[in-house]
């Protein structure tokens, strides 16, 4: 597989780093706005790109690939307010795109497990709820996009829960997100139910950035076998079983 990799700092040398374990070839790397200029004959011989780079830049850079005709796996987050005329434009030109807050399979297991505790607790109204994240001082985006996606899934099975913000709730129908940002945290993530007899916690803490590059790649392989159509981790979880998720 011939990957064109958007974004080649941290992440993006993990991802190269599996993407070459894994038998595949990085093609070409785009890591500012002039990188696109003169590579485009590199970007259309790619199968796949992955795009890990600033919010931004997003956009423009999954379009320049759908011009390319090049299926694009999406991990930057912070430009959700424009994916539905991202998803718009995929369907138009009849393109493939996989995106997601978190390619990390034991964050997808964990949203699983959110919205089943959250369906259990909207008759337990004596419990207050509360989301937290933690991530390097370099994390652009705050809340996280996973921390978005949990509260999302919450308020979906929630009734008495109608917005999420990103202070301490003032309100009871606010579902308070709040972002914490240290030196070297990868991305921890705890919803908390509180009341006056327990607290009920479900965390999720990421050791490394591996775990993140692994699954975008693993979305990459996936992808290029698909025809057409927007996906996200749901689609492959479903899809693929556990033991193809390794090195």
């Amino acid at each position: 597989m011939k990957i064109a990799l958007s974004g080649y700092g941290k992440m993006g040398k993990e991802i190269e780093q599996i993407a070459l374990q894994r038998g595949h070839q990085i093609l070409v790397t785009f890591n500012d706005p002039d990188d696109w200029t003169g590579k485009e004959d590199q970007l259309r011989q790619a199968d796949v790109a992955i795009e890990f780079s600033m919010p931004q830049s997003v956009v423009g850079n999954i379009f320049k690939c759908f011009d390319a005709k090049v299926p694009v796996v999406v991990g930057t987050t912070g430009w959700f307010g424009q994916l539905e005329h991202v998803q718009e434009v995929c369907r138009e030109h009849e393109q493939r795109l996989f995106y997601a807050s978190n390619f990390s399979i034991g964050v997808n297991l964990f949203f699983e497990i959110n919205q089943h505790l959250a369906a259990l607790m909207n008759d337990h109204a004596n419990y207050s709820i509360r989301i937290d994240e933690t991530h390097h001082k370099s994390k652009v985006d705050a809340p996280s996009g996973t921390a978005i996606h949990l509260a999302k899934d919450i308020l979906d099975k929630v009734n008495r829960k109608n917005v999420w913000v990103d202070h301490d709730a003032k309100k009871d129908w606010e579902l308070p997100v709040i972002s914490h940002r240290d030196d070297a945290s990868p991305g921890t993530h705890v919803v908390t139910y509180d009341s006056d007899i327990d607290t009920i916690e479900l965390k999720h803490t990421a050791k490394s950035r591996k775990g993140f590059a692994l699954g975008a790649v693993i979305a990459a392989e996936w992808l290029v076998a698909r025809k057409k159509g927007i996906y996200t981790m749901a689609d492959i979880i479903r899809d693929v079983k556990f033991e193809g998720f390794t090195q």
